[in-house]
């Protein structure tokens, strides 16, 4: 249920649940998700017998865009695992949320449902020798048929 106020709420509190339920466990902290979107297919279509000289625009399917989730390397394999069982043929998706909390971290002020996500490209870390500053970062992109927003 998603909560109005004036000011606009901060983007760096928040939850993923991958499916499973955790939204506590370190595995299911996540450093940046981006790509929550949705595209909606519009056609021109005009009747030969208009009055008006110019195309109607007629909604007809919609899309979702990829979502990109990234977290630190912490050793855990559960998301590599994901993608082997999709590399396998498992048709198998899984519905996530992305929760926005406020600035208490107590309450979820927006909800973001992902309906069937399934991976769709891992990257491991880039590794540099010179840079002692950097995390190891991993990525997974995941593609999924519905969004919605509660």
């Amino acid at each position: 249920m998603a909560i109005e106020r004036d000011n606009p709420y901060a983007a760096f509190n928040f939850l993923v649940d991958l499916g499973t339920g955790d939204t506590e466990s370190i595995k299911a902290g996540f450093q940046e998700v981006t790509g929550l979107n949705n595209e909606i297919t519009l056609v021109d279509y005009r009747n030969g017998n208009e009055r008006a000289n110019h195309v109607r625009k007629v909604s007809t399917l919609y899309k979702v865009g990829d979502i990109t989730l990234k977290r630190g390397m912490m050793g855990a394999t559960d998301l590599w695992e994901w993608v082997t069982t999709a590399r396998n043929g498992s048709q198998q998706g899984r519905n996530i949320t992305i929760q926005l909390r406020d600035e208490t971290r107590e309450n979820t002020v927006m909800t973001w449902k992902l309906t069937n996500a399934r991976p769709m490209r891992y990257t491991a870390p880039a590794f540099n020798a010179k840079s002692a500053s950097d995390v190891a970062i991993e990525e997974l992109v995941l593609s999924c048929e519905d969004l919605n927003i509660e």
